[in-house]
């Protein structure tokens, strides 16, 4: 009896390992890693990335900053899984506590990544551009260099000098001019950044398109439209935060309660509008969204309140999700 119980766990280690052993046959050639997006605010890191996943997950909008927080996007085929991170704008200048949070997740994405692209605006290099560029001096990490909104040029040669530019400022293994909006040149940062991935199976499972929570993605949302909707002055002022989101079965919709909060009384009128009309469109904007990403009827409520000094208070920016080690 022993010699057959020895005989059966001898023939299940052997399964097993056989089993290891195609699986790792089956990942030999399958590429897997991250690729960090970085640079100065409103050069269009979000968008590219947006287009690259073939689908919208980072909010986008004209204003700087928009984009808050280290986003995750997953982008996933029979051959390959590519992880692009999303940072905010690395900037100068700008006091707040908002402020420190947003570069402090914009430097993590540099480390434990297999490539950089390292986006620039045709024609434009900023002290901005030069911080960053100064940032990825002897990095360890290849930096490709996308150089966006090429279509603002209609002669191309007109690229050139500042392409020069580029290449005396920055250290990097690549140049690729592209153009989000076009969709210019975007399969040549696929098929760049899949020569640095390592050999291995996937990171996340193949239906994941972000790490990140609904939650997140509903507040996301809700704050491009704030971004859009507003002037210059209230969107840094202002946040949003999920207070409910759930599937009212009885209703068949699912029920979404969220906060605009703002930093003074005056900031709240505006964002409420004339008679609520502000408000009335940005939620009719938000709604259609979320009925993309719940796949579902949805009713919104959005809700104004002040929230003194909530930027440059740290406590108050981690209990709004802005913490480093995020969760949400």
């Amino acid at each position: 009896m022993t010699d057959n119980i020895l005989s059966l766990e001898a023939i299940l280690a052997s399964a097993e390992l056989a089993q290891s052993a195609d699986e790792l046959a089956a990942h030999s050639d399958y590429k897997a890693g991250f690729a960090a997006v970085i640079g100065r605010p409103n050069v269009g890191k979000s968008t590219i990335m947006n287009e690259l996943l073939g689908q919208k997950l980072s909010i986008t909008s004209h204003k700087p900053q928009t984009t808050r927080h280290r986003i995750h996007g997953i982008h996933t085929t029979d051959t390959h899984q590519i992880v692009y991170v999303d940072t905010p704008g690395m900037h100068l200048g700008g006091q707040k506590s908002i402020n420190d949070y947003m570069n402090r997740t914009a430097n993590s994405a540099f480390a434990d990544v297999d490539v950089i692209l390292f986006v620039v605006e045709a024609g434009r290099w900023s002290s901005e551009d030069q911080a960053v560029a100064k940032k990825l001096q002897g990095s360890p990490t290849p930096v490709v260099v996308l150089v966006n909104k090429i279509d603002n040029f209609k002669n191309k040669e007109d690229l050139f000098p500042y392409l020069q530019k580029v290449a005396a400022n920055v250290e990097f293994t690549t140049l690729i001019p592209i153009s989000a909006y076009k969709r210019n040149g975007l399969d040549l940062v696929e098929k760049e950044v899949l020569k640095y991935l390592p050999n291995q199976a996937k990171l996340f499972p193949e239906e994941y398109i972000t790490d990140r929570s609904t939650r997140f993605l509903a507040s996301e949302i809700i704050r491009e439209k704030l971004m859009r909707s507003l002037g210059e002055e209230v969107p840094y002022g202002a946040t949003v935060e999920i207070e409910q989101l759930k599937f009212n079965e009885d209703q068949n919709r699912w029920e979404v309660n969220a906060l605009i909060l703002v930093e003074r009384p005056g900031q709240k009128q505006i964002v409420i509008g004339n008679k609520g009309s502000l408000i009335k469109e940005m939620g009719i904007q938000a709604r259609k969204d979320l009925t993309t990403l719940l796949d579902g009827r949805v009713h919104l409520e959005l809700w104004v309140k002040i929230k003194e000094n909530w930027s440059d208070d740290a406590r108050a920016l981690a209990s709004l999700g802005y913490d480093d080690n995020y969760s949400s």
